[in-house]
Formats: C-alpha cells, sequence, structure tokens
C-alpha cells in the first residue's frame, strides 16, 4: 500500500512517499480500513517539521477517513461498508483522559492514517454523519471534537448565550458553525479585512479586526450591550489570553485548545475573579464526545468549510499552504 512517511528530525522534505506490507485480514475486535481522506491540523504540522519530534519513519496525520473492509471477530456495532473516521485519543474512550501526553495519538506516538489500509481496533473509529463525505468527516477528530468539548461537553452552551472565536483555523470556523446551529450569538475576530465578510457569511454576528482594534476584548464587551462573551474559543495562547479574559462575561468561560503566541502569559487575575471566569484547558475529548458529536451533527444541517484538497502525495504541498496561513477553514488530503 502507498503510504507517507516522516524521515527524523523532520522537514517537509523528508515526507516521503513509500511502498509498504498490506496489514492483511483484521484480528478479534479489529476492523480494516480503507483510507480515503485525512485533514491537516497544526499538530500534524509540529511533527512533519520535527517541531515535536517523532520516531524515524513515523506515519504522520492524526485524522482519517474511509470505509470498512472487513471486521474481525466480535466487531458487532461497525460493518464492511461503514463509513468511519478515526479519533485523534484512541485509548480516551470516555470521561477524563487516561493521560496527559500525546505518547498514543496517531501520527505522533504511533503511526497515523496518511496511508491507504489500516488495521486498528474498532473503537478507534466511529461512523461519520450521514451525507458527508470522507474530506469532510475527516475535520471531526481534531478541530471538530476540539470545537464540541469546548462549547457542549464543558461549556453547555445555550441558546442565546455569546461565543468568541479568535481567527479563521479550523477549530475556530468549526466552532462558529455549532454556536450560530445552536442559537447563539457568535463574535469572531481575524486579522485579515478581507476575511470579514466570509465570516458573516459563515453566520458570525460580528467580526473585529484584532490588527486594527488591539483593545478587541473590550470591543467584545461592547458590540454584546455590556454582556461579554459567555464562551471564548481561545487559540493564541500568551498573546491572546489577557484579552480573551477581558471579553468574558459574568461566569464565561475560556476553553484554552491552542498557544500559537507562546505558553506562558501574565494572566489578570483580578479580571477573572471579578468576572467569575473560569479557563478551560481542551486536549481535543473522547469516543463519546466524538459520537455525542455525530448525532448532533445528523440533525444541524451544515457542513464544514474546506479550503483546498491536495492529493496524498501532495502532502508536503499541502503543509506548506498550512504554513503560508492563507486558508480559511480546513486543508484536507484525498485519495
Amino acid at each position: 500500500m502507498k503510504a507517507i512517511q516522516v524521515r527524523a528530525p523532520g522537514g517537509l522534505d523528508k515526507l516521503e512517499v513509500v511502498d509498504l506490507p498490506d496489514p492483511g485480514p483484521p484480528g478479534p475486535g479489529e476492523i480494516r480500513v480503507a483510507l480515503h481522506a485525512c485533514s491537516l491540523n497544526f499538530h500534524d504540522y509540529a511533527v512533519a517539521r520535527g517541531f515535536i519530534p517523532s520516531a524515524d519513519r513515523r506515519i504522520p496525520m492524526a485524522d482519517g477517513a474511509g470505509v470498512v473492509d472487513a471486521v474481525g471477530e466480535g466487531v458487532t456495532d461497525l460493518k464492511p461498508g461503514d463509513n468511519v473516521v478515526s479519533l485523534f485519543s484512541p485509548d480516551w474512550q470516555a470521561g477524563m483522559p487516561p493521560s496527559v501526553n500525546f505518547g498514543r495519538v496517531p501520527g505522533d506516538g504511533i503511526d497515523g492514517y496518511a496511508r491507504e489500509t489500516v488495521v486498528v481496533p474498532a473503537t478507534w473509529f466511529t461512523p461519520i454523519p450521514k451525507g458527508w463525505s470522507h474530506a469532510e468527516a475527516a475535520i471531526i477528530p481534531t478541530a471538530g471534537v476540539t470545537a464540541w468539548r469546548a462549547l457542549v461537553t464543558e461549556g453547555k452552551i445555550k441558546a442565546g448565550d455569546v461565543v468568541l472565536t479568535l481567527g479563521t483555523g479550523g477549530v475556530s470556523i468549526v466552532g462558529i458553525q455549532l454556536a450560530k446551529a445552536m442559537g447563539c450569538i457568535v463574535v469572531a475576530t481575524t486579522s485579515s479585512d478581507a476575511k470579514i465578510d466570509r465570516l458573516r457569511a459563515l453566520g458570525a454576528d460580528h467580526v473585529i479586526n484584532y490588527k486594527t482594534v488591539p483593545d478587541w476584548g473590550k470591543k467584545v464587551v461592547e458590540l454584546t450591550g455590556g454582556h461579554g462573551a459567555d464562551h471564548v474559543l481561545e487559540a493564541g495562547g500568551a498573546g491572546t489570553l489577557s484579552q480573551s479574559i477581558a471579553a468574558l462575561a459574568m461566569g464565561g468561560q475560556i476553553g484554552l485548545f491552542g498557544v500559537l503566541t507562546g505558553i506562558e502569559a501574565p494572566v489578570n487575575l483580578h479580571a477573572l475573579m471579578f468576572r467569575k471566569g473560569a479557563i478551560r484547558g481542551i486536549t481535543v475529548g473522547s469516543r463519546a464526545d466524538q459520537l455525542d458529536m455525530v448525532r448532533g451533527l445528523d440533525g444541524m444541517g451544515f457542513k464544514p468549510v474546506i479550503d483546498r484538497s491536495f492529493p496524498l502525495e501532495g502532502i508536503a504541498d499541502a503543509f506548506a499552504f498550512e504554513e503560508s496561513g492563507a486558508h480559511f477553514g480546513k486543508i484536507v488530503l484525498e485519495w
């Protein structure tokens, strides 16, 4: 089978197309999946570039979607012909995560899904939403479940809540779509005037260019009639956290899932305390979260935003496009 491997110590020029032995039939409790799509995430990019060290010849990509073509003895909830999508944390089935590291994350601590066929435990995959393509479903495991866990599992959002999203990455875009489908008011930030109309078309009620409005936390409060944000999807980390706190409503929650601007931040504890606010760390989610999300998406009627698709062997070009920051929504691989 065709696959992609990353030669240590990493780099886009170290991504190689290789032929590997077919994995064979599934054993007891396993499924064999013919993969057809992957979704790019910053975590995958960090592994490919060597920012996150991984084993030599690691197969990258945490998100994979395809079709079950065989099941092993004892598998009853999936069958040949089912369209399925992987889990970011295959050992995290429900409740709290079993560990605090990425040692068992596909494409990082273990081989991922940039390959044509995989044989894994059936519990490592879930069904996909009705009517979704494999490329669309591939956005679910990382970006989708992160937004779902932050807003739904942990945030308990309800109609009328104000949701603040930062930037136009995958989690933020899915967050806007989920929030609007659930009757929320959405405030989005971006650094590009060119993306403002696209965010409004997606459903954002207010859009702020944080380059021209550096005190955007205060602006969020003004735009919401003094209320502020009940939920913040925090992607930036050190460089944006203080403004996210300033944007909070009374009792608001910050779902911290990204640290793109740094990992150590001075925090205005008085502001956080005064607002009765909370900061929750979000590291994707469990299989139970993903199953809940798939059931929810079946009734929500929207499709994810895919900016551009590349073939499997074009993975280096796909990461270079991600590196440019020009995308709006998700970048995928399809074959």
